[in-house]
C-alpha cells in the first residue's frame, strides 16, 4: 500500500514533508496546504488522504455525526491561546471580565480548536462563559461565510450569528462593530499596528506561562486521523504512522538540541537560545509530548470545554476519541 498524507508544515512536521522520516517503509507521498482549514476540507469532504491532521473539535463534531475517522495521540500544532484574543481599544474593555454583554468575533466558526480554549480559560478563570457574550462568526480578512465542511452545533442560550454580507471580521474589529475578536490567525490591521486594535492580554508570555504553572496545560489544537475502515483492514497500520509522526516530532526538537552548541545561529532570530534555555527548564526536554499520559490533562481539558460549552453531545473521555490500540501510550 501507499499512504496520502496532508499535513501543515511544523517543526513537528518538517521531517515528514521533506523526507527525512518515514513511515516504516510504507510509501507515501505527503502534502501541505494554505491555512489548515483547507486542508482539513480536502480531508472531510473530498477524502483526499489516508492521513491527515485535522482540528481536534472537527474530530470530536465528527463523532456525532457519522464518525468516520479514528485519531493517533499525535498532536502536531500546540499553541497557547492567550494571544489570540484582540479588542477594540475604544470598547471600555480592560479585562476579561469586562467581555461580559459584548459582541464577540469569531473566525471560521464557533467553536474552532482555540475558540474552544479561549472560550475554556474564560470560563474557567474569569467567569464569563460563552452565554454572556453575542458571537459572530466570519471571514478574517476577507468576507467569508462559516466553514462548510463541519456540523456547526451551539447552546439554545448561546446567541451566534454570522457576519453581515460583505464584512470581515478584521475590519469590523477595526470599525468598532465587534468589540473583541477571538481567531486562530491574527487579523492583518494588528499586524499593521492599527491604533484601533490591541491584545486584551498585552503581556500574554508572563499570563500563558502563568496558566501553564499552575495548570500543567500546553493547548492542543490539532490531532491526526485516519479512515475508521482503513484502520480496520490494515492491523499495526496506526502504530506505524504514530511512530513516523513521533520520529518527525522528535527530529524537530534534537534541531533545537544541537543548535544549542552554535546559539541556534540557523534561525537567527535573537535571543532563541535564551528561549530555549527558558522553555527547556519549565517544560523538560520533550517540548511537544506525544501519546496519552503525557497530553491527559490537556485533552481532559479541552472534552470538558468541548462537552460545557455543547459542541458535544456527551462528556467524552480519550478512550472515544482515540484508536484503541494507541491507548497505552
Amino acid at each position: 500500500m501507499s499512504l496520502r498524507v496532508g499535513t501543515m508544515p511544523y517543526d513537528t512536521t518538517d521531517a515528514l514533508l521533506d523526507g527525512r522520516v518515514t513511515f516504516d517503509g510504507v510509501p507515501a507521498t505527503v502534502a501541505s496546504a494554505a491555512i489548515a482549514s483547507d486542508l482539513f476540507r480536502r480531508m472531510v469532504v473530498d477524502r483526499e488522504f489516508d492521513v491527515a491532521e485535522l482540528g481536534l473539535t472537527v474530530h470530536l463534531r465528527l463523532l456525532d455525526v457519522d464518525a468516520p475517522f479514528v485519531a493517533i495521540p499525535a498532536f502536531p500544532a500546540r499553541v497557547f491561546r492567550h494571544s489570540c484574543v484582540y479588542v477594540h481599544t475604544a470598547s471600555g474593555i480592560e479585562r476579561p471580565e469586562d467581555l461580559a454583554g459584548r459582541t464577540v468575533g469569531e473566525f471560521g466558526m464557533y467553536g474552532q480548536d482555540s475558540g474552544v480554549w479561549v472560550k475554556g480559560v474564560l470560563a474557567d478563570e474569569y467567569g464569563v462563559t460563552p452565554d454572556r457574550c453575542r458571537w459572530v462568526i466570519g471571514g478574517l480578512d476577507r468576507p467569508a461565510p462559516p466553514f462548510d465542511f463541519v456540523p456547526h452545533p451551539h447552546p439554545d442560550d448561546v446567541h451566534v450569528e454570522r457576519a453581515p454580507a460583505g464584512r470581515s471580521l478584521g475590519a469590523m474589529l477595526e470599525s468598532g462593530e465587534i468589540d473583541a475578536l477571538v481567531s486562530s490567525l491574527a487579523p492583518q490591521c494588528a499586524l499593521d499596528g492599527s491604533p484601533h486594535v490591541r491584545r486584551l492580554f498585552e503581556d500574554f508570555e508572563t499570563v500563558e506561562r502563568d496558566y501553564h504553572r499552575r495548570t500543567g496545560i500546553f493547548p492542543i489544537m490539532h490531532t491526526v486521523v485516519l479512515p475508521r475502515e482503513l484502520v480496520a483492514g490494515h492491523p499495526g497500520l496506526a502504530r506505524t504512522v504514530y511512530e513516523g509522526y513521533l520520529a518527525a516530532k522528535e527530529a524537530g526538537l534534537e534541531r533545537y538540541r544541537t543548535a544549542r552548541r552554535v546559539h541556534q545561529v540557523r534561525t537567527m532570530l535573537p535571543w532563541t537560545n535564551a528561549l530555549v534555555e527558558r522553555t527547556t527548564a519549565e517544560f523538560g526536554a520533550d517540548w511537544w509530548p506525544y501519546g496519552i499520559a503525557a497530553n491527559r490533562t490537556t485533552l481532559d481539558a479541552f472534552l470538558r470545554h468541548h462537552h460545557e460549552q455543547g459542541l458535544s453531545r456527551r462528556r467524552l473521555g480519550v478512550e472515544d476519541v482515540f484508536v484503541p490500540e494507541l491507548l497505552d501510550t
